[in-house]
């Protein structure tokens, strides 16, 4: 049975919510998160951070992964590439995210960061899956 993310529960992703990040949609290997930029987000040349861009597709990566996992299973991130197009400055930004493949042990997953439907970052990473020790799985 698939796991599921929580969508709107405040302290479930404390990092994502410092930096206001919002998930929209998650559902058989997809999701949808968005984050309003601010001036506490951009870096010393005012133009969004290159981090939160990376957290954006990362946890994006993890809530579209987590819908194709097992109760007993948890996910970690063990690389991923992400190319910028575009400096932003303010607006919303949206980032898709979707499963391209997954094994018993590892996943590889897409993200694209959109703004004002303009590509402006897209990012390929791979997960290792594992059983949670925690549950007394084997």
């Amino acid at each position: 049975m698939p796991k599921k993310f929580p969508q709107k529960t405040e302290g479930f992703d404390p990092f994502g919510d410092l930096i206001g990040l919002a998930l929209t949609r998650c559902e058989n290997g997809w999701s949808q998160c968005l984050l309003e930029v601010n001036e506490k987000l951009l870096n010393p040349h005012k133009t969004l951070h290159g981090g939160v861009a990376y957290s954006m597709a990362d946890t994006g990566m993890g809530a579209a992964l987590y819908t194709c996992m097992d109760e007993d299973e948890l996910c970690a991130t063990i690389e991923t590439k992400i190319v910028y197009f575009k400096a932003v400055t303010s607006g919303t930004l949206i980032c898709d995210t979707k499963l391209i493949h997954r094994s018993k042990r590892l996943a590889t997953l897409e993200s694209e960061i959109k703004h004002g439907g303009q590509l402006i970052a897209k990012a390929l990473g791979t997960f290792s899956i594992f059983k949670d020790k925690r549950t007394g799985s084997p």
